[in-house]
């Protein structure tokens, strides 16, 4: 449960993610295997958005892309580098 609303937290944050993602893909500390891996994730989603619960769904089509969303980005948190996370403190 502590998990869930850490999630919907950093949902809230999630304008000041921005300024990391860019941080994450210019940055030479992040091995280009994951900065590609991670394109890949976030384009393949975006191209074939495979959901869970459909979008006519409203609210509840939104909340399973918004989590999505939220899981890649957290993922991309845990593989920064310390610097990168010390300096956006996103998750905090």
């Amino acid at each position: 449960m502590v998990r869930f609303f850490k999630r919907i937290r950093f949902l809230f944050k999630f304008h000041k993610s921005i300024p990391f993602l860019k941080d994450f893909f210019i940055t030479r500390e992040v091995s280009i295997v994951k900065k590609v891996l991670f394109v890949f994730l976030i384009m393949g989603y975006i191209i074939f958005p495979f959901d869970i619960i459909p979008d006519f769904l409203l609210f509840f089509g939104i909340l399973d892309d918004a989590t999505v969303a939220i899981l890649l980005l957290q993922q991309m948190f845990k593989a920064a580098p310390d610097a990168l996370k010390e300096k956006h403190k996103l998750l905090e």
